[in-house]
Order: structure tokens, then sequence, then C-alpha cells
């Protein structure tokens, strides 16, 4: 049965994003095609946007934010989030992806910058074989309730702690 699943990475934990991006290139491997929309990111060019120029005729990645939330003012946080979520909703009822990775949009529910009702109806509105995973942190309840996989990363040891910057090709 091809049915497609609601697929939530959360958590206080590292890794949500880069385990979505590894769903993501599970699927390239079988030619399917992808689209990745990240709503927080923003000005800084990522690996990612860097190693999938490659795979640019199965991928197709948009980054709609304006950079990490305590970066930006909430009029221009706002008009990113309501950007980046029209297009989400166009991507959500192609026929072109297999898969449609929604990078940190638990943060435009968390927030209130996208009401979570209206999130969900779209997702569940989906056609019925298309895969969605959702990441960031704060995952609400009635998402998690319409989830078929949530995978929680919680937090042990984060070098961070102990005084050492995010670096490139670990944490961008």
């Amino acid at each position: 049965m091809d049915k497609g699943l609601l697929i939530v990475n959360t958590g206080d934990g590292k890794g949500k994003t880069t385990a979505a991006l590894g769903q993501a290139f599970r699927a390239i491997g079988h030619r399917k095609k992808v689209c990745v929309i990240q709503f927080i990111k923003g000005s800084r060019t990522y690996g990612e946007l860097l190693a999938v120029e490659k795979y640019k005729d199965l991928i197709d990645i948009f980054v709609t934010g304006n950079g990490f939330t305590w970066q930006s003012d909430d009029v221009t946080t706002l008009a990113c989030a309501k950007k980046g979520w029209e297009l989400a909703k166009q991507k959500l009822n192609s026929q072109e992806y297999f898969m449609v990775i929604l990078d940190e949009l638990t943060y435009l529910m968390s927030y209130g910058l996208i009401d979570l009702d209206v999130i969900l109806d779209n997702i569940k509105q989906r056609r019925p074989d298309l895969h969605v995973v959702v990441t960031g942190r704060y995952a609400p309840s009635k998402l998690i309730e319409a989830a078929d996989l949530v995978t929680e990363m919680h937090e042990v040891k984060h070098p961070f702690r102990m005084g050492v910057m995010a670096q490139e090709g670990i944490e961008f």
C-alpha cells in the first residue's frame, strides 16, 4: 500500500533538519522528486544548498525565511512566514513531488504566525500518496496526533555548552 505519510521530527536536540534531508536523499536515490521549504533559515549559505546542486533535477529547495527569529523583527518574520506558507500550499497541491519537507514549520505554529488548524487542514487535504515531513521544536499536540511517524530528538550534550560555536559542515 502506498500511503503518503506525515512525518514529524521535533524536540530540543540537534538533527531534525538533517534527518529530513536524509529522507530526501533516500527518495532522490530512487529518482523521486522532493521539495524542501525552509521557513526560518535565511541569509546564510547552508551546506545542504551547496550539496544538492548535483541533484537539481530531483530536488527543489526554497529558503523563505529571513534568518533565525531572534535576528528579525516581527513584521518581516510574519511577511516571510506568510510568503513561505503560500508556497507550501502550492507545493502540497502539486502533482510534481513524491515528498514535501516543511523545515522548521513548527515555529510558524508555535509563534502563531500561521494558524495551526489551517496548516493541518492543508496537510490533510494533500493527495493520498504525498509524503510530508515537518521539522522543528515545539511540535503542537494536534500535529503529533495527526502524524503517522514522530521522532523526538533530545539534547544530551552539545559543544555549544562548552563554548564551541556553530561550525561549517556541522551546523550549517
